[in-house]
């Protein structure tokens, strides 16, 4: 692992160029800021020192460290050559009419050959396809047999013909009748991991302008919201629970899961769990403290007594514990995103892969982001149930409710999906179950994401739907039960 250091840091290393991107974005949008309007840009300074931004910018600081200090060691010049190929790579689709007797007609396309993934010649009449002309009755490139797509991809046993750039066909159609050529062409760059750069600085600028937009738009919730997330960050536990996870995710890299090359699987499987699990301890706890424990001792009735409603004061605590989760899931997750890559490094000889390529450990660390984000969502499910149920029972009740909610709610469809869900009341329960309670089962894709499975965008889009709504309504359902609870 040692002697392979490079290989497993690259990922991160193109990680880090992509948040060094996210702020700089955010140095000019403060920078313009300042010009415009000083008085709001150093209230936004403000902001950002006082709230956990603040630790979220000592985490973008240390990348952008890394991301210089690491630069003339790593692949530098591939990755800026795919990065400047993006805007010219990808699928397009050409149709042209060849009339019949045609030699050569110019067809203009664009493309690297060495950036091709697959292409498709399509035509109900046989055409011959070159790159030059005056070829077709001499050195023919492609012949196009009507009503038979020519198709090549890496993985065909068909010679690629193209070399270097492209920028024109030759089409002839020997026939007597004209006919409709259709090229589909897909492209991709040499190392399609610099496609995270740009998604990162866009997830880095995301957080800063999601915080303050809230800050901005409500500034009651949000000054709740701050004093809550302090609160949390500033607890013995959270530190704690941060030390643990941290350490539990460096101690599964060298556990041997005994797995026959599937360790990488098992460690992201484990590492995913665990920080879901510390993730939700921390909501709980905290909703109970902030929420419960302000309302028995007469806190909450003080500051309702000020230009606050209990509508913004519900709202705030839960925004309040949402923040330090994502706090949380940003420490935790970037810290197993690292060894996630350095685990491929680590078990390569296990795998019998004794030259492991950093296009694998970036693949693999990348893989696990979406499960992150699913996992992320559960937390806030429970954290908004727990606000709700904070509002009239103190801690224990509160953590042993939730507790049966979180495994209810992830075995609810498996109820109802099972052989004994023939039995009338096992499946009356189990729709019970999944009707009332929230469906965890949803964001639990930790088998999937740690057997390299994609989850697709829109279930991604799908997932975050339904966590808003669910946390709407338990919010709705935590407003019904604090509106007529007796403070004095």
């Amino acid at each position: 692992m040692i002697n392979n250091i490079n290989i497993w840091l690259t990922p991160i290393w193109i990680l880090s160029l992509g948040v060094t991107a996210g702020a700089l974005v955010l140095l000019v949008l403060y920078g313009i800021l300042w010009l415009v309007a000083r008085p709001a840009a150093e209230a936004t300074a403000r902001l950002v020192k006082e709230s956990i931004l603040q630790w979220i910018t000592y985490i973008v600081a240390v990348f952008v460290i890394f991301a210089v200090l690491a630069t003339s060691f790593m692949p530098w010049r591939q990755v800026t050559h795919s990065l400047a190929r993006l805007p010219h790579v990808g699928a397009q689709e050409i149709t042209v009419d060849v009339p019949a007797r045609t030699d050569d007609l110019e067809v203009p396309v664009n493309f690297e050959a060495d950036e091709l993934q697959r292409y498709t010649f399509t035509s109900e009449q046989d055409l011959v396809v070159g790159v030059e002309p005056n070829l077709a009755y001499s050195k023919p490139l492609i012949l196009v047999e009507g009503g038979e797509a020519y198709v090549w991809s890496p993985s065909s046993k068909r010679e690629r013909h193209f070399d270097g750039l492209v920028t024109k066909l030759f089409v002839t159609n020997q026939g007597d009748a004209p006919a409709e050529l259709t090229i589909q062409i897909a492209t991709d760059v040499p190392h399609p991991q610099v496609r995270q750069i740009p998604i990162t600085a866009a997830a880095v600028v995301g957080v800063y302008l999601v915080y303050l937009l809230q800050h901005l738009l409500f500034p009651h919730i949000s000054t709740i919201a701050l004093a809550t997330s302090k609160e949390a960050v500033a607890q013995p536990l959270y530190l704690l629970v941060l030390l643990i996870g941290a350490f539990l995710l460096m101690l599964y890299v060298i556990i041997p899961y005994n797995t026959f090359g599937e360790d990488v699987k098992m460690f992201k499987d484990s590492g995913m769990m665990t920080i879901k699990v510390l993730a939700i301890i921390v909501a709980l706890w905290t909703a109970s403290v902030s929420v419960a424990d302000e309302i028995e001792g007469r806190t909450a009735l003080t500051l309702l007594s000020k230009p606050i409603s209990r509508r913004q004061f519900v709202i705030g605590k839960f925004l309040g514990i949402v923040w330090p989760i994502f706090l949380m899931f940003v420490i935790l997750g970037l810290w197993m995103l690292i060894w996630v890559s350095c685990k491929v490094v680590y078990d390569a000889r296990e795998t019998s892969n004794p030259d492991p390529s950093w296009q694998l450990c970036s693949s693999e660390m990348i893989g696990t982001v979406s499960g992150l984000v699913l996992a992320f969502m559960e937390a806030v499910v429970l954290a908004a149930i727990s606000v709700a149920i904070s509002t009239r029972l103190p801690m224990l009740p509160n953590l042993v409710i939730c507790g049966s909610i979180y495994v209810l709610g992830n075995l609810g469809p498996l109820i109802v999906q099972s052989s004994v869900g023939r039995n009338e009341f096992v499946a009356f329960f189990g729709q019970l179950v999944a009707l009332v309670l929230p469906m965890l089962d949803v964001f639990n894709v930790q088998a999937a994401v740690a057997g390299g499975k994609y989850v697709p965008i829109d279930y991604l889009a799908w997932a975050l739907l339904y966590c808003a709504l669910y946390s709407t309504v338990a919010m709705l359902f935590a407003l019904i039960l604090f509106e007529d609870r007796d403070l004095a």
